[in-house]
């Protein structure tokens, strides 16, 4: 990352800036940093200034404990004071869920658009989410990052035999060392559903797409995101799963930017 900035608590937050034109703070979800996004600033930076951070405790981000989800909206608004003093918002999955909490507690946001927050839709995934959010507390207090990081992998619906080869492979060190900002994801979700009222206060525009070839609860969760929002709408991005392309994506935000 190319700045550094302080935010309110004194954690230094890495940023980069691509392109010219109205900032776009792009923010990252589960097991990713900043880096994850550059694909898609590069796509946006004909229009935008894209913006890239890594959030704390990722990256060339710093932490400090303890957390809490208001410390990483707080991070937010030092970004976007950074690059301007206002700027739109764009989050994927958890990120998405943060990128929300930041547009309703009144950061100058224009505009918040959200891709594939997993928000539970049913007693099932509420009780799933629930005993998740208790194992991987044990497994980060224990200081057993490698069951953190599997624990969330089979959150996402990874096979076993996929989990196995991913522990055996050159990346997983690096997942580990993320493993602790699974509980500020975490944390970001809420109680994992759909915040109807904290929506219902966000006073920009929301877009929450979702993909055509995701599951059809990813489908559903977005699609209630938009509902709840004052003024919300939905997308549906044909053949496109939770890992979005960033060259069919990006259209779509710029039309919702206003570019």
């Amino acid at each position: 990352m190319d700045n550094k900035t302080l935010s309110r608590d004194g954690t230094p937050l890495a940023h980069r800036r691509t392109g010219q034109g109205p900032a776009v703070v792009l923010v990252s979800g589960a097991m990713s940093t900043g880096a994850t996004l550059a694909p898609l600033a590069a796509a946006l930076s004909d229009r935008f200034s894209a913006v890239v951070y890594d959030r704390r405790g990722r990256g060339g981000s710093g932490d400090t404990a303890p957390y809490a989800v208001e410390r990483e909206v707080e991070d937010l608004a030092t970004v976007i004071d950074a690059v301007g003093g206002e700027a739109a918002l764009y989050g994927v999955s958890s990120g998405g869920a943060l990128a929300l909490r930041a547009a309703a507690s009144g950061l100058p946001v224009r505009q918040v658009a959200v891709y594939e927050p997993p928000y539970a839709l049913d007693e099932h995934a509420l009780r799933a989410r629930a005993e998740y959010t208790r194992n991987l507390t044990e497994a980060l207090e224990q200081g057993r990052r490698g069951d953190a990081v599997e624990l969330f992998l089979r959150l996402t619906g990874l096979a076993p035999a996929m989990i196995a080869n991913a522990r055996r492979s050159p990346m997983w060190a690096g997942m580990e060392a993320l493993a602790p900002t699974l509980r500020y994801d975490d944390a970001a979700m809420g109680d994992g559903r759909v915040p109807r009222d904290l929506l219902a206060s966000v006073t920009v525009p929301v877009l929450a797409a979702a993909g055509g070839a995701s599951p059809d609860w990813m489908r559903e969760a977005a699609r209630q995101v938009a509902e709840a929002a004052p003024q919300g709408t939905f997308r549906v991005l044909q053949g496109q799963t939770h890992a979005v392309e960033p060259e069919v994506l990006a259209p779509v935000l710029a039309e919702f930017y206003g570019a």
